[in-house]
């Protein structure tokens, strides 16, 4: 995992965090796992150009874990 210089938060997960996220998961965990910063991550889901697919549902964002992993390469 990498720090970041703002507080030291890690940014990236390990393979373990990834396998364990449950089938959806918010658009800061999806981030998270693909590096992508807050304003970035949203505004490439509000165009519909995520690298993955996401689910609105509301006003909230959810990525489908097994399209993020299979973007990561750790699909089953």
């Amino acid at each position: 995992m990498r720090e970041n210089d703002l507080g030291g938060r890690a940014w990236g997960m390990s393979r373990e965090e990834l396998l364990a996220l449950p089938a959806a998961v918010d658009l800061e965990t999806g981030n998270r796992a693909l590096g992508l910063g807050r304003s970035k991550g949203y505004e490439l889901a509000k165009r519909g150009d995520y690298p993955c697919r996401v689910l609105r549902l509301g006003n909230a964002y959810r990525v489908v874990t097994a399209d993020l992993l299979d973007l990561l390469g750790l699909a089953a």
